[in-house]
């Protein structure tokens, strides 16, 4: 794993590299979508990013929406009290109503998404990552329906019939999947986690759970301190 994040260090200089751990369907990760774009924004010059898709809803037999959904209607308004963002109507519908919905949520769509996106257009990650959860929680789109992303293709001038044809194929799940062992591997048992890799190979948590943005860049300021 070590040696995964150590050849990302010296694509930038050695940069110090950030690696944050979510899940598109973690509803915190939701949350905390705009304190991790904020960073990338401001700390360019600084860091590297990397997003790594979790895992979080993974099964042989995905499970239907109803089965979690009294769970998740309880948590949303800690969410959005917390972290200050709105589940949308078209997306609670759905737990509210779960004898009419056809959802089965799955993991496994939007990460092999995103591995495209990290390949193709790595800088963007981290906002296609974000969108992915707008797309979601907010506008009430079924990830693991592939017109789910159509719109993300527009915003990003994405090429439909090869990202299609990508999100089919099992190159992009692989990556997937090894994104899903990366974050086991660095023992993430919650999400949103962040992490920065320093040069020297070791790892510094600077955000388990939702964390707003001032404590954040503490957090990584304090890092990059004690790297330099």
């Amino acid at each position: 794993m070590a040696n995964y994040f150590v050849e990302k260090l010296f694509l930038c200089s050695m940069k110090p590299l950030l690696i944050y751990c979510y899940d598109a369907y973690c509803g915190w990760c939701y949350g905390f979508s705009g304190v991790m774009n904020q960073l990338v924004n401001n700390y360019a010059s600084k860091l590297q990013f990397e997003v790594l898709s979790g895992g979080m809803v993974i099964a042989d037999k995905p499970a239907h929406v109803g089965v979690m959904a009294n769970y998740i209607l309880s948590a949303i308004p800690t969410v959005e009290k917390a972290t200050g963002v709105k589940f949308g109507d078209d997306y609670t519908w759905h737990l509210k109503n779960p004898d009419q919905s056809d959802w089965f949520p799955s993991s496994e769509k939007p990460a092999i998404a995103l591995s495209i996106i990290k390949e193709t257009m790595p800088t963007i990650a981290t906002f296609f990552a974000s969108d992915l959860q707008t797309s979601l929680f907010s506008e009430g789109r079924d990830l693991t329906d592939d017109e789910a992303y159509r719109h993300l293709l527009e915003k990003y001038d994405i090429e439909p019939d090869g990202f299609y044809k990508n999100l089919k194929s099992d190159t992009y799940k692989q990556k997937a999947y090894y994104d899903f062992s990366l974050c086991k591997q660095l023992k993430v048992t919650g999400f949103p986690t962040v992490f920065v890799q320093a040069p020297d190979e070791t790892f510094y948590v600077v955000a388990r759970g939702y964390t707003n943005y001032d404590t954040l860049q503490k957090n990584v300021e304090a890092v990059l301190a004690k790297i330099n």
